[in-house]
């Protein structure tokens, strides 16, 4: 999961919210409630960087935390709120 680039899917829109922000899934219809400020950013964040590593060092995110953002990054990607990028030059 680390090395992947990830980002979010062109169908996708995210609504900040108090609690962290929804991200609903124009294409399935799916609402998917983010709940904390920093999955948020580094959610925002994946498709300025080449892996989700590098989102996750630039979001600030210390690296015990990792494994738990691994684990929603992957839901994220089962419910299509997320897709692997294939970035051409």
């Amino acid at each position: 999961m680390l090395d992947r680039p990830l980002g979010l899917h062109e169908r996708v829109a995210l609504r900040p919210e108090p609690f962290g922000a929804l991200a609903y899934h124009y294409g399935t219809r799916r609402l998917v409630f983010l709940k904390h400020p920093d999955v948020v950013r580094v959610v925002g964040s994946l498709d300025q960087h080449p892996t989700v590593r590098a989102a996750l060092e630039s979001c600030g995110i210390a690296e015990d935390r990792w494994p738990a953002f691994c684990g929603a990054l992957t839901s994220l990607c089962e419910s299509e709120m997320l897709h692997e990028r294939v970035d051409t030059c």
